[in-house]
């Protein structure tokens, strides 16, 4: 894992903060992220609990931004409800983001150990999907 890290973007904590505090009830939904898309606009999503494994709230945010029409996402965090704090992306999300968006930055740590670091760092040796699909000709 590197140590580069970049500026943490305290915006979007505050936004997946804000959905997290206003819209996360009940069991269905503990969690909120918040992306910034490269032209700068701010997507919000929860997760969608289910048993059977119901998406993450990361991965119902990248949902969220191809129904508005952003299809390149700069900056991700994801927030839990009851005042969690900043909650590090689980496995399946860290591979779903470095596929769609490998330059992807990933807000991680917690109150005052807050860092961004590239989705790569989270995954270190990582299956690059799209490395291993044949081309079409």
């Amino acid at each position: 894992m590197t140590t580069r890290t970049h500026p943490v973007d305290h915006e979007l904590i505050q936004a997946a903060a804000h959905v997290a505090r206003t819209r996360c009830r009940g069991d269905n939904h503990t969690m909120a992220a918040a992306a910034r898309t490269r032209d700068g606009r701010i997507i919000t999503a929860v997760n969608a609990y289910h048993f059977t494994g119901g998406p993450c709230a990361e991965l119902v945010v990248i949902g969220a931004a191809a129904a508005q029409g952003a299809y390149e996402l700069d900056t991700i965090v994801a927030v839990g409800d009851r005042d969690r704090g900043v909650v590090p992306p689980c496995g399946r999300c860290r591979q779903v983001l470095l596929d769609y968006f490998p330059a992807l930055k990933v807000i991680v740590g917690d109150e005052d150990r807050v860092r961004t670091v590239p989705v790569t760092d989270l995954l270190p040796e990582s299956y690059v999907w799209a490395d291993h699909q044949l081309d079409a000709e």
